[in-house]
Order: C-alpha cells, then structure tokens, then sequence
C-alpha cells in the first residue's frame, strides 16, 4: 500500500471515538504526498497561494490526497504536489491546519495546526492531543526542591514552572516548563545535566517532560504563561519582600 493509499484509507475509518486510527492517518500523511490547490497563480510563482476554508473561526487550506482524487474534486485551477511533512511545516507556524478531500461526502477532514505541527516536529516527540492540562497534584516536592537547588546553580535558566499533561494518547506525565536565556540550544546542555541530576527524585512509574517556555507554538508552554506562575524564578524578588498578595499565588518560589 503506498502513502497515498494508506491515507485514504484511514480516512474512510477515521471517527471521533478513534483516536488510534487519527493517528495512524497523522503517520500516513508525514510520509505521503499532498496535491494542494492553489486559488491564485501557478507553483512557484509569487503571487501563487493556497485557497483557505475557515471552519469555527480557524483557518485550513484545502488539499486532496491523490490524483484520482484531484479528478472527482473538478478542482479547474493550478496545484502543487508537497510532501506531507513539508505542507505542514509551511502552514503551522501562521496558526493554519489543512482540509484533506473537501469534495468528499460528508466533507473531508480538517487536521488542526496543532496536529500539523506534531507532524513537523515528530510525532513520536509530541504527545497526541487534545490536551487535558492542569496544575499537577503529585507529592514529588522533594522533585521540586532538587530542581530550584539545581536551577539556581544553572546560570542560563530564569524560571521553572510544571504543569500535569493529559494526552489523547498515552500516558499522563508532569511536565516542567524551562524558561533560559537567549535561544534554547544556548543553555541546552547545561538544562539537560541539570534535569538528569533532579530525576533521581522522581518516583518510579512517574513520567516527566520538559517543555521549552519560549516555544510560542507548544500547547503545554502556551497553557503554563496563561494560568500558572513559575514555581522558581531567578530575578524574583526575595519571599520577605514579596507583596503580601504575591505569596499565596500559584507556584511562588518557596524556601524548600
């Protein structure tokens, strides 16, 4: 069966109650080839551009999956042939998923920017969505305290902050977001040696992630900055100064 054919496959058997089989199809396009329609111009051209189908307020271009497929489309306008992983590099990063086979009964399949993303990034590196995220509720505080002791010897790192991921798929984990200074790969080596000390304090049978803070794109990073606080931050203020309304917030760095 050849990638195209996978994908179209998997396309007929994909429902809301299978999310085995969404991913399946999320595999199948990362290594198959996507005909997009082009609304405007020709492939290559400057003024060439995708069409766009907005669906709850949330923008898709439009795709077929083969060339068979482009026949019963009638699509009459200029198309460009991409490979899947490439498609999905281009889209996610302006928030824009794709819509594969619009002309199908019933619609097609609209694929979110969050899941073209994971497609891009690796999808063996980022966990299935939708996310159930919250503030965690596991007793690892001497976990906690290894990582300030740690982080406050790791010169590049500003702030720790953790959340508990739910994937679609897969097992729950706590996540640590890591806020450093300057680009991630910066202080990448020194953030790992520092992870790899503090784990020894995780409980067996406890997953942990780390998530990059400054990743605009990571649903877990983008969740953390709108609802938590760091549970460490370098540059904050000593706890005996803080503002009384400060120290009862989530997260705020206490003396362990």
């Amino acid at each position: 069966m050849s990638a195209g054919e996978a994908v179209e496959e998997l396309l007929a058997r994909v429902t809301p109650d299978r999310l085995d089989t969404y991913e399946a199809l999320l595999r199948a396009l990362a290594d198959s080839e996507l005909w997009m329609l082009l609304w405007q111009g020709d492939p290559g051209e400057p003024d060439a551009h995708y069409g766009g189908i907005e669906v709850a307020g949330h923008g898709y271009a439009p795709c077929v999956t083969s060339g068979p497929e482009l026949t019963a489309s009638g699509w009459n306008r200029a198309y460009e042939v991409v490979p899947g992983r490439d498609i999905a590099a281009a889209l996610y990063p302006d928030h824009w998923g794709l819509w594969l086979n619009p002309h199908a009964p019933g619609g097609g399949l609209g694929v979110p920017w969050l899941d073209l993303r994971r497609i891009a990034g690796g999808l063996d590196r980022l966990p299935a969505g939708p996310l159930r995220i919250s503030e965690p509720s596991v007793g690892v505080e001497s976990f906690y305290a290894r990582l300030v002791a740690l982080g406050q010897r790791t010169p590049v790192l500003r702030a720790l902050w953790r959340a508990w991921v739910r994937p679609a798929l897969g097992v729950s984990y706590l996540a640590i977001g890591l806020d450093v200074d300057g680009p991630p790969e910066n202080g990448a080596e020194a953030v790992r040696a520092m992870m790899r000390e503090a784990i020894t304090e995780v409980p067996e049978g406890l997953a942990v992630g780390t998530v990059a803070m400054a990743d605009g794109y990571d649903p877990v990073a983008m969740w953390l900055r709108a609802n938590t606080r760091p549970f460490y931050e370098r540059d904050a203020p000593a706890l005996g100064r803080a503002p009384a309304g400060d120290r009862r917030g989530y997260g705020y760095p206490r003396a362990y």
